[in-house]
């Protein structure tokens, strides 16, 4: 038989139907897979092998994912047989008295979960290279290269064939900064497409999101029809879809009004290599009929990175100091940028959290006017740059807004994904690019909110434009 690890998550499937390959036989190829890959990679953490073997042997359920083994990102996606570290010394082996909703949903694929796998700390980096797993994840395109952050361990272990697709999170870019990284397809939804219960009512202010790591477009696609919806006593819904991911994708798209941005959102130059790109992307869409004209949002940027910062820095000061249940701040338990964060928060007025929230709201408000008179997609850069260098944004500076949106900080290097988060709108990462080093570049592209449908339909027909799949990385060819 080929290269399974060659396959996506839906071929993996069709071979467990079609009784070519057994549930227990993809297992064990993941399980080798990380004792293979993973001392090079720090991808894959608190493998509950037992948990997964016990699924396989209960009978797994008929979904579309059946028999495919799947890991969880080590934040969030609360789970009673899989404890977390949530990427922090001090929650580390958390356990849980019930399942979320969103792992409910994602189990009901028939997927056979085994494993989490790395984040940083509190999910605020573009890196991922916590103290809590001994040291920083690798991109399997050069280890000496960052895989992202915060789903880094997600990307890198899909990236590397270790699993066809994972679970991840986004709160500022945290499934599209990865997904570019590690030359993956990475979608965010429409805020609260997805549920959050009932361990959190909404996530910064309702800026994050759960996703998933995949190699292909369909793959999200079903994932993320098998798991929308509110969970019970949800706070708000994200607009109906008028037809599914899966339909979505299953025809071309319309003709879309297509802005090309080749600088940051405020005009700033980025690398030529991926500015190059992004252009490239514009030929590729006027060739495929759609209209392409320059143009960028005039919303107040610069605003709304503030008050992302200040949400960000109080939701992280709030979730560690629960932690910590009194106990001293101290650097054995909790990294820098935490300890940033929580000295940050304690600086705001009572009233900032409230006033910021209303900022990103009315930032919000200011990208739909752009949509609702300009383009149907908003096409940049996923990252302003080639993926970073390991330690570039390593955890241990105690500075946390030079950290965040110092010159030299995240929001420099990723100007484009938390503008979505804010507004809620719907955002993908498409691997459509290669820098010159050999590490991949992501093309981002943004819908009106609300306009999933859009948004992953052309990401679709990009990816039949423009295959990816056969691209990978050097590690896993030898």
């Amino acid at each position: 038989m080929d290269d399974l690890t060659a396959l996506d998550a839906t071929a993996l499937a069709a071979l467990v139907a079609g009784k070519a390959v057994d549930p227990t036989e993809l297992l064990n190829q993941a399980l080798a897979q990380v004792d293979r890959l993973n001392p090079a990679l720090n991808a894959v953490v608190l493998v509950q092998e037992a948990a997964a073997r016990r699924s396989i042997a209960q009978g797994l359920p008929v979904g579309p994912f059946r028999g495919v083994p799947f890991l969880l990102k080590d934040l969030g996606c609360e789970a009673v047989d899989f404890p977390s570290h949530n990427g922090s010394r001090l929650f580390s082996d958390t356990r849980y008295a019930r399942n979320s909703t969103i792992f409910d949903r994602i189990q009901a694929t028939g997927v056979v979960t085994f494993g989490r796998t790395t984040a940083p700390e509190g999910g605020i980096g573009a890196a991922t290279e916590a103290a809590v797993y001994g040291g920083p994840t690798r991109n399997p395109w050069n280890l000496g290269h960052t895989s992202g952050g915060s789903s880094g361990g997600a990307s890198a272990a899909v990236a590397a064939g270790i699993v066809a697709f994972a679970h991840g999170s986004d709160g500022g870019g945290s499934v599209r900064i990865p997904a570019a990284s590690c030359g993956l397809f990475g979608f965010k939804p429409t805020r609260a497409r997805l549920p959050d219960g009932p361990y959190a009512g909404e996530g910064w202010a309702g800026m994050s999101i759960d996703g998933f790591l995949t190699k292909s477009v369909r793959d999200t696609a079903t994932m993320l029809d098998a798991c929308a919806g509110p969970d019970l006593g949800a706070p708000y819904v994200a607009p109906p879809l008028l037809r599914s991911h899966a339909d979505a994708i299953s025809r071309p798209p319309r003709r879309l009004k297509i802005a090309l941005c080749d600088t940051t959102l405020t005009g700033d130059a980025i690398h030529p290599e991926v500015a190059a790109a992004v252009r490239a992307t514009a030929t590729l869409l006027e060739s495929l009929g759609h209209h392409v004209t320059p143009g960028r949002p005039t919303a107040d940027v610069p605003m709304m990175m503030r008050a992302w910062t200040d949400i960000v820095a109080v939701g992280t000061a709030l979730w560690l100091r629960g932690g910590l249940q009194g106990r001293p701040v101290t650097d054995d338990l909790i990294e820098g940028v935490g300890r940033g964060a929580i000295a940050h928060a304690e600086t705001l007025a009572p009233t900032r959290d409230l006033q910021a929230v209303n900022e990103i709201h009315a930032f919000g408000r200011q990208m739909a006017q752009y949509f609702a008179n300009g383009p149907d997609i908003l096409m940049c850069a996923t990252l302003a740059e080639p993926p970073a260098k390991v330690g570039r944004f390593a955890h241990t500076t105690t500075d946390y807004l030079n950290y965040r949106i110092g010159p030299d900080g995240i929001f420099a290097y990723s100007p484009f994904c938390a503008v979505f988060n804010a507004s809620g709108q719907p955002a993908a990462s498409l691997p459509l690019a290669m820098s010159s080093g050999n590490l991949p570049i992501g093309i981002h592209l943004a819908a009106a909110y609300g306009m999933d449908e859009d948004l992953i339909a052309l990401c679709a027909e990009l990816e039949m434009a423009q295959p990816w799949a056969a691209i990978r990385p050097n590690m896993i060819v030898r």
